[in-house]
């Protein structure tokens, strides 16, 4: 079968590139290396670290609480520890799955973007732990 030229012509190369500005670059790569790396990476590790010092320390409160028998004389304040704990295990999940870069398709990434990614743990536990600190205020300003 013959094509005429007018035919030929319609046809679009997709890998014919078009000159946008004046800028070109001759030398380097614009490949980003794996030791050059933003501030949020770095944002990232250091809530991280935040998260399980956090964690650890809180723990720590509350066995010596647990230990020493205070934690029924305190029990608004051993919920309190209990509440950072839980924040801070929340915040070490989130920011391990964002460092991880997780494949979010399918259910399963459905399901770890609404579970970790929202924040909903940390916001549950840190509104919780609001209301404690509320309810520890009462206590100490009407005794």
């Amino acid at each position: 079968m013959m094509t005429t030229e007018q035919e030929d012509s319609t046809f679009e190369d997709s890998t014919e590139t078009t000159f946008i500005g004046d800028a070109h670059q001759t030398t380097g790569s614009s490949m980003t290396s794996s030791t050059s790396r933003g501030a949020g990476f770095y944002f990232r590790c250091a809530v991280l670290v935040i998260g399980i010092v956090g964690a650890a320390a809180n723990a720590l409160v509350l066995y010596a609480m647990v230990a020493s028998k205070q934690h029924r004389k305190h029990v608004l304040v051993v919920n309190q520890n209990v509440h950072d704990l839980v924040n801070c295990l929340f915040l070490v999940a989130v920011y391990s799955v964002r460092l991880s870069n997780a494949y979010l398709r399918g259910a399963a990434g459905h399901w770890l973007c609404v579970t970790l990614l929202s924040d909903a743990g940390s916001w549950g536990a840190f509104v919780g732990s609001l209301i404690n600190l509320a309810a520890i205020e009462f206590q100490t300003s009407s005794s």
